[in-house]
């Protein structure tokens, strides 16, 4: 295998399992987005959607039943809103209004629950999503790249998994048919 086909070979496992353990979103310019986060119960005092890209300021921070604008990004003032502010069923799903290409990028959903013997609660990752926003008229973006690179990657893998196996079969000494074959005249 040559070094080119071993660099294509990694960087197209690496793309199917990183992105497998993400959920990747693409939506086009001017739709609204639900971005899902689920927890496995309701005693939760804090929620928070954050991007990584944005610094020290959130996407959406709830505490204590109520929603706290300090420290907000501005570019998601009066475009964001949980599903369902009651989080019945630990549902923690965000609504992103009107997304841009802007929101591109990977939304965090973290939740600090209340715990016995805890002065300060820690937040704990739930989930990630990969948001993808096409530009007016445009849609597939590199989700369909990834997806297209993803099913290559396998198909490759289960094309030199076949040669393997088909050239051990082909000389295998133990195989009657082979050793009739390795016979002299």
């Amino acid at each position: 295998m040559s070094a080119v086909t071993a660099s294509l070979c990694s960087t197209l496992m690496f793309v199917l399992f990183v992105s497998a353990d993400q959920k990747i979103i693409t939506a086009e310019s001017g739709q609204d987005v639900t971005l899902t986060c689920r927890a496995p119960n309701n005693n939760f005092i804090v929620v928070e959607w954050n991007r990584a890209d944005l610094g020290d300021k959130h996407v959406f921070l709830y505490r204590d039943g109520h929603f706290v604008p300090e420290g907000q990004h501005p570019s998601f003032k009066n475009r964001v809103d949980l599903q369902d502010r009651q989080m019945k069923d630990g549902d923690m799903s965000l609504i992103l209004k009107d997304v841009t290409i802007n929101d591109t990028g990977t939304y965090e959903c973290r939740v600090a629950q209340k715990e016995t013997n805890q002065e300060r609660p820690r937040l704990k990752l739930i989930n990630s999503t990969y948001l993808h926003v096409d530009p007016p008229g445009h849609t597939g973006g590199p989700v369909g790249l990834i997806a297209g690179l993803s099913v290559s990657a396998v198909l490759l893998v289960v094309a030199v998994v076949g040669f393997f196996i088909y050239r051990r079969c082909k000389l295998n000494p133990a195989d009657p048919h082979v050793a009739e074959r390795l016979q002299p005249d």
